[in-house]
């Protein structure tokens, strides 16, 4: 049981793959967006105990693998990802003139799906998205 983790009185192991998309699906996240894109979406879910063990930004869309306690909705935690990850982008790589609250970088939406035993296969598919 090495992959499993432990909170006070639980030991878990849940993982999900998600998958979610730009505004409008438009193909904004571009090279300099995709390399802050990484480490900022990273620390966002550090703050609520998740991490990110597989992570891939496409121009139109990112696919991760997430470990999220037991204790979070997964819903809670992809829609807090997707928001503080907006704030913070826009606030490094928009204009600086504005407000960035209420910006839109992601759609509403988001793919989610366990990950059992098909661990290995959905790593592989999320390494290999470009090809």
């Amino acid at each position: 049981m090495a992959d499993t983790e432990c909170l006070n009185h639980s030991t878990w192991d849940c993982k999900y793959h998600v998958v979610f998309i730009p505004k409008f699906r438009r193909k904004t996240l571009y090279v300099e967006l995709r390399r802050r894109l990484g480490p900022v979406v990273r620390k966002v879910a550090q703050q609520k105990e998740a991490r990110i063990e597989e992570g891939h930004p496409m121009p139109d869309h990112v696919h991760m693998q997430n470990s999220i306690p037991p204790k979070y909705a997964v819903s809670n935690v992809v829609g807090f990802i997707k928001g503080k990850s907006a704030i913070r982008i826009a606030r490094v790589s928009g204009e600086r003139k504005r407000n960035f609250i209420g910006q839109h970088l992601w759609a509403r939406g988001y793919f989610v799906n366990t990950v059992g035993h098909n661990e290995a296969i959905i790593r592989a598919y999320i390494q290999n998205q470009k090809k």
